[in-house]
This record gives C-alpha cells, sequence and structure tokens, in this order.
C-alpha cells in the first residue's frame, strides 16, 4: 500500500513538473512567432530585440531548472501574482464610484456576487483575503507579518466601508499597494542569495558532467530530467485543444447570427481541422510538439504489434524514436514551418504518406525476424504462425492500396515516384520474407536433410538484397533531381549524403563481402576430402556441430574431424578453424596424407585409410585418439551457439546472408 502511494505521490509530481515547463515553451514560441515592425526606428528595434533575447533567456533558465528549484520559482512567482492581483482589485474598487455597474461590466454580465448591499463589499472582502492569504503562505512569512500584510491588503476595503472621499480611498489604496510591493522586493532580495547559489550549482553541474561524460551524455540527461518529449506533447495538444476551442466558439457565433443553426457541417468541421492543423506546424516548436505526438503514437503501435506477434526483442521497440525522428527532418527538409498555409497542409500531407511507408518498412524490420525464428524452428502451433502472417499480409496489402490512391488522384511527380518506389521496395521485402518462410516451412516437414536449404535462401535473399540495392541507387537519383531542379536546400544534400553512405555504399560492401565468404568457404569445403557410400557406413557418429547421422555424405578435415559439408561451411563464414580442436581447416598443400577414417572419435576397428595408407598404430595411433576423441573435446557453444540433439540444422539457416557481416 505505501509502494502504491508513493508511486502515485512520484507520478503527480512528475505530471505537475511537466505542467510547470509548459508554460516556457509557449512564451518562447510566443516570442518567436511575434511581429516585427521593421519601421519602428533602431532605438524601437533594439528595445525589441533586447526584450525577446531576455524572454527567450529567462524562459530557458527556467525550462532548465530542476524539478525543486523549478517548484520554488514558481512559488514565488504565484505569491507576486496574488500580490499583484490584490493591489489590482483594491485600486479597481476604490476608484469606481458605481462599483457594481463597473463589476458587472468587468464579470462580462456573468452575476458572481450580489447586486448590492453588504454581502457585496463582504465577497469583495473575502476575494482579498483569500489572495491575502494564499500571498503569505507561499512567502512562508511569519505570524506578525502575515498579520501586517493581511491588514494591508484589506485597510482600502475599510475606507470604502466607511465612505471616505474619493481622493482619500485612493491614497489609502496606493499607500497599501507601496506596502505590499515593498513588502514582495524584500522578500525577492532575500531569496537572492538562494538563486544565486541555485545558478552556481547547476553552472558546476554542468561543468563536471561534461567534462567526464562529454556534451553527449549532457544533453541526453538533461533532456530526460527535464521530460522534454512530454513537455513538448502537452504543449502542442494544449495549444491545438486552446486554437479549437477558440474556432467552434467563432464558428458557432457566426452561425448562430446567420441563423444556420448550431451544429456544424461536415465541410466546417473539416475546414477546422485543416485550420488546426495548419497552425500546428507553422513554427519550430509546434513541428517538435507534433514529433513528439507522433511518437507516442508510433510507440504504443509498435507495443501493440510486436504483442500482437510475440516478440519480445528490445531492439524492436525504437519505432517511438524513428518516427519522429524522421517527420522532423522531413518537415527541415521541406521547410515546412515556412511554407504558405495552404501548400504546408499539401506538404505536411505529402510528408506523412513518406513516414507511413518508412513506419511500414519498420515494422517489417519487426516482423521477419519472428518470421523466420517460427519457421526455421519448426514450430507447430498454429496460432504462433497466424498473427505474423497477418501482419505480412497487412504489409503486402497496404502499400499496395496507397499506391492505387495516390496514383488515382495526383499526377506523376518526384514526391509519387518516391511512395510508389517505396510501397513496391517493401512488397518485394515481404515476398522475400514470406519466401524464406516457406523454404524453412518445406524443409520442416521433410524427412531428410535438404543439403541445397542454405543455397536457396541465400539466392532469395541475395536477389532481394540486390532489387533493394536498385531501389536505393534509384532513390537516389530521384533526390538528386529533387534537389537540383525543385527545392535544394543543404539539409537535403545531407540527408542524401547519408543515402548514399548507408543504403548504397554500405549495402554494397556487405553484400559483396558475403559474395567472398560464402565463395571462399566453398572452396575451403571443396579442397576438403569427401566420403560417401559404403565407407560412410562405417562411421558410427554424428556431425558434431548439428549432431545429426551423416545420410549421403561427410567432408573431413585435415585433423580428421568430420562434418556435414553444410555445418563446416556454415561455420566457416565465421572462422576458418576446426569446431573440434581449433586448427586450420583449408591447407594449400592438397597432397598430404590424411588419416581418412580416424571416425572424428576414433578409428573404426582398424579401417585401412581412404587412399590406402594404413592406420597410424601405436603411441601415435593413441596420442591422435585423445586429440580426435569427441567425448574429451567440449563443444563451445559460444562461438558457435546453443544446439541439442533434437534440434534440427535449418535453425542454423536464420539470416544466413548476414552472418558474415556480423565479424
Amino acid at each position: 500500500m505505501a509502494s502504491t502511494q508513493s508511486r502515485i505521490g512520484q507520478q503527480a509530481l512528475a505530471v505537475l513538473d511537466v505542467a510547470l515547463r509548459v508554460p516556457c515553451i509557449f512564451i518562447i514560441d510566443a516570442i518567436f512567432n511575434s511581429y516585427y515592425d521593421p519601421g519602428a526606428g533602431w532605438a524601437g528595434a533594439a528595445g525589441r530585440v533586447l526584450v525577446r533575447v531576455t524572454g527567450v533567456l529567462v524562459s530557458s533558465v527556467v525550462l532548465l531548472l530542476s524539478q525543486k528549484a523549478l517548484f520554488k520559482f514558481y512559488t514565488l512567482f504565484f505569491a507576486v501574482l496574488l500580490g499583484t492581483a490584490a493591489v489590482l482589485v483594491n485600486t479597481y474598487v476604490t476608484t469606481q464610484a458605481d462599483f457594481y455597474g463597473a463589476y458587472y461590466k468587468a464579470a462580462l454580465g456573468f452575476r458572481l456576487l450580489p447586486r448590492n448591499g453588504p454581502t457585496l463589499w463582504l465577497g469583495v472582502a473575502a476575494v482579498q483575503l483569500l489572495f491575502a492569504v494564499g500571498y503569505v503562505f507561499l512567502l512562508d512569512l511569519r505570524s506578525l507579518f502575515a498579520a501586517l500584510v493581511v491588514l494591508d491588503v484589506m485597510i482600502p476595503l475599510w475606507g470604502i466601508a466607511a465612505e471616505l472621499p474619493a481622493d482619500a480611498r485612493q491614497l489609502v489604496a496606493a499607500f497599501s499597494a507601496l506596502v505590499l510591493g515593498l513588502n514582495t522586493a524584500a522578500c525577492l532580495v532575500a531569496r537572492l542569495r538562494w538563486f544565486y547559489y541555485s545558478c552556481r550549482y547547476v553552472f558546476l553541474l554542468v561543468r563536471h558532467m561534461y567534462r567526464i561524460y562529454g556534451l553527449q551524455l549532457l544533453l541526453e540527461d538533461t533532456w530526460k530530467r527535464i521530460r522534454f518529449p512530454d513537455v513538448l506533447r502537452v504543449f502542442w495538444l494544449t495549444r491545438v485543444t486552446a486554437q479549437a476551442l477558440i474556432l467552434v466558439y467563432v464558428v458557432r457565433a457566426v452561425r448562430r447570427e446567420s441563423g444556420d443553426g448550431f451544429l456544424l457541417s461536415w465541410d466546417v468541421l473539416w475546414d477546422v481541422a485543416s485550420n488546426l492543423i495548419i497552425s500546428g506546424c507553422d513554427s519550430t516548436l509546434t513541428v517538435l510538439g507534433m514529433s513528439a505526438v507522433i511518437s507516442s503514437v508510433a510507440h504504443y503501435l509498435g507495443l501493440s504489434i510486436l504483442a500482437f506477434i510475440g516478440s519480445t526483442e528490445e531492439e524492436d521497440k525504437r519505432l517511438g524514436f524513428v518516427a519522429p525522428v524522421l517527420f522532423f527532418i522531413l518537415a527541415l527538409q521541406t521547410g515546412l514551418s515556412s511554407l504558405d498555409p495552404e501548400e504546408r497542409l499539401v506538404r505536411l500531407s505529402r510528408n506523412m504518406c513518406l513516414l507511413l511507408t518508412a513506419i511500414l518498412h519498420f515494422i517489417h524490420g519487426m516482423t521477419d525476424p519472428v518470421l523466420m525464428s517460427l519457421s526455421a524452428s519448426h514450430v507447430s502451433s498454429v496460432r504462433r504462425h497466424v498473427p505474423v502472417l497477418l501482419v505480412s499480409a497487412a504489409l503486402f496489402l497496404l502499400p499496395v492500396a496507397l499506391s492505387y490512391a495516390l496514383w488515382h488522384h495526383y499526377a506523376l511527380n518526384t514526391w509519387l515516384f518516391a511512395v510508389t518506389a517505396f510501397c513496391v521496395e517493401l512488397c518485394l521485402k515481404v515476398l522475400v520474407s514470406l519466401t524464406v518462410y516457406g523454404l524453412f516451412m518445406v524443409d520442416g516437414f521433410s524427412n531428410v536433410l535438404w543439403e541445397k536449404l542454405d543455397d536457396y535462401v541465400y539466392y532469395v535473399r541475395s536477389t532481394g538484397n540486390i532489387i533493394e540495392f536498385l531501389f536505393g541507387v534509384i532513390m537516389f537519383g530521384n533526390g538528386a533531381y529533387t534537389m537540383m531542379f525543385e527545392s535544394g536546400s543543404k539539409i537535403r544534400a545531407c540527408m542524401m549524403c547519408l543515402h548514399a553512405y548507408f543504403n548504397i555504399y554500405l549495402q554494397a560492401k556487405n553484400g559483396w563481402k558475403t559474395f567472398i565468404n560464402r565463395r571462399t568457404a566453398v572452396k575451403k569445403i571443396n579442397s576438403l576430402p569427401e566420403v560417401r557410400g559404403d565407407q560412410l557406413g562405417r562411421i558410427e557418429d554424428v556431425c558434431a556441430i548439428c549432431y545429426q547421422e551423416f545420410a549421403t555424405s561427410a567432408r573431413i578435415t585435415p585433423c580428421h574431424h568430420y562434418f556435414h559439408a553444410l555445418c563446416l561451411r556454415k561455420w566457416l563464414y565465421i572462422q576458418d578453424t576446426c569446431p573440434m580442436c581449433h586448427q586450420r581447416v583449408y591447407v594449400e598443400d592438397e597432397g598430404r596424407n590424411r588419416d581418412a577414417f580416424s571416425n572424428n572419435n576414433r578409428a573404426v576397428g582398424g579401417a585401412p585409410a581412404v587412399g590406402g595408407a594404413p592406420a597410424a598404430g601405436g603411441a601415435g595411433e593413441q596420442d591422435n585418439e585423445l586429440l580426435e576423441d569427441n567425448d574429451s573435446i567440449e563443444y563451445d557453444e559460444d562461438e558457435w551457439g546453443t544446439q541439442n540433439g533434437g534440434t534440427p540444422v535449418e535453425e542454423d539457416y536464420i539470416n544466413d546472408d548476414t552472418d558474415a557481416t556480423d565479424d
């Protein structure tokens, strides 16, 4: 129970911490979006620049304060606010001859207090008393000073109740405001020492973290400490909600005056939604806020898909990070916040289409390992296969539907070409994954070892990688055309360089490295002697890698151990040593004699060697038996992966084309 209450208290403090930082973002956004009049002269321009810089600086400092310092700052701020409100009420009340009429206009016609009589003054006195008590409580004043402050706030009302002349009432209100202002200034001056030491502590802490951990970790720690994504998310949602309420109120007022009724038509709702979307990305901060909202949506979407397909990989939970980063980069690349409203809406819709295709590609990256794992491990439960297959089918149908809809509403341009290329690429990747899945499932229903399965999987994946590489080259050309003839920018140039390096150069390098490794492994395997037929029947053991019997053939290493050719080839993708004794497998001299029938562990009944050479005898034979005995040499699971006697060899075929790149 205590832990639950503590957790609720921590969550409440976190919510309050985020809520108190949001006004800083509003102030910074308002300063950046404020209108600048170039004809005001150099003095006015300098004053505006000074005010803007001061506002941004103070708001940034408050935004970066620690939680304790932030609460203390807002305590002082609300105390000053309550004191100011009390002074304004006293001034307003003492300067109005017809107090109720002035009150009624100020209250916009709402009858919050009685119309006349003593109860009206008692109501005003209650409000002032509330302001005074709040002021005293927030400043933590002692009893004597607290009583004096409350008395100072209430004196102007007593002057009105005593029916003093107007000049006397105004003089009393001014004296009360002066006393309250002096008290507030004294309290703030007394806390300057705390402010100095707080700033000094923050500076020393930042300098210490920068020297020890570097700038990157410092920024990451600050990002998490102030909960900046949550602050941006609350800022954007609050801003859009406030604008929506204002727009709906104005539209309903206009329709009421025109006699159209209070209900809003679909066209009006669409116009309101369009205006909200346009204003929701009219500055850099609002774009960041929209990115934070997209991050939250993408995060929970990724978690839902992972739970649906039964995956527990932590790396697949990065959708909430990838989606907002990509959206923000697209916004900067296209200059979204600086466009005209109508053009901004069109550009935003295009960016969202590109973002949708990128999210679908990421979801395919989440489902592909699960699909391969289920097929290679021969899981027989249909309930495990159906969710992954449904997601794969959706990943194939959604790009097709998106491309069909876009081609029927838009003419061909560079944006439509890019979206279509991404959709076609995703469909091909899904087909490659389903093809490999089908190969593994066919092998699972077969009782005979399918030695060509590894080659078929490699051919299918290589074909997919080649097509993906070609699409990368095509997209690079499309981006170059866009940059030269449509909307060139430095950010687009940087993104094209990154695309050329990661999606073209590295992909070609890794693919070529995989091809060379496979060719080298095949060359090594072909250099080893092969045992077939009757000679294979004399071997009374299993492959030391997959623990499966030898059905058709076996390869013998120079150190007199034998394996399946397929198993040994996958091992040679990783390193050029024997899995049993770690001697070199590939020997250039092919003419030296080999004792082919050492039987991995021992000679079979003293049988002669393959090439007709007699079996070694005496002490040398005993040494060879000790060296080659499978039972005397432990299998290194860390180098090859965990195996068991009942697990088929096909488990090692998952992601075969990437094994060579994991060095």
